[in-house]
């Protein structure tokens, strides 16, 4: 009887490491503060309920200043390195399962996936691009003297535009992540149920 039981898979595997779930818990509180605040800052009706608006400024820069700190922190996790290896290997199977979601196909068998899927990739490496241009952005306007008035008003542009669409994109990825409460779980708890991992990443060996 013992033998058989020990002989059983884990009902659950290991996901996220701590390191790996601090860095996206202080990733993701540094974002939520810059998008608040500059949702303060550039939608009128909210802006009116801010007294101190230097303050929230201040905030918002700093906040901003900060986003890759929890990154370039993570890096000397060995497990954080090794999931950046894997959000930035892009397969046949990648290719394949963006091309399910292009056609809506949401057939299992259609979406392959190892331990992160297509659309997972894509956002990581569109959100890491858009924070450097946000940070690029951001110091031209806050260090004046950095740049003629040309490239400070061309900064602005793209960094007002350039936010709106980020919290479009965060939005998305939120939306999702409160469909999938075994993925929630996986960052919260570093751990997913077995099954869920076969289903939804088939070719992830934990």
């Amino acid at each position: 009887m013992t033998l058989r039981a020990e002989a059983r898979p884990a009902a659950h595997v290991p996901r996220f490491t701590r390191a790996v779930r601090w860095v996206h818990r202080a990733t993701a509180l540094l974002m939520g503060v810059c998008v608040v605040t500059a949702s303060f800052l550039y939608v009128p009706e909210l802006a009116q309920l801010v007294g101190r608006r230097e303050l929230v400024v201040r905030v918002h820069e700093w906040a901003g200043l900060a986003l890759p700190l929890p990154v370039l922190a993570g890096l000397v996790s060995r497990a954080f390195r090794a999931d950046l290896g894997h959000l930035n290997r892009f397969g046949p199977h990648d290719r394949r399962w963006l091309r399910a979601a292009l056609r809506r196909d949401k057939r299992r068998e259609s979406r392959p996936a190892a331990k992160f899927n297509a659309g997972q990739k894509v956002y990581a490496a569109w959100i890491a691009g858009a924070t450097l241009v946000m940070l690029g952005t951001g110091l031209l306007m806050w260090f004046t003297h950095l740049a003629p008035i040309m490239w400070r008003t061309s900064a602005t542009f793209v960094h007002d535009w350039l936010a709106l669409t980020v919290g479009v994109v965060l939005a998305g990825h939120i939306g999702m992540a409160l469909g999938d409460p075994e993925a929630r779980r996986g960052m919260r708890t570093g751990s997913v149920s077995r099954e869920w991992a076969e289903r939804e990443h088939r070719l992830w060996r934990p």
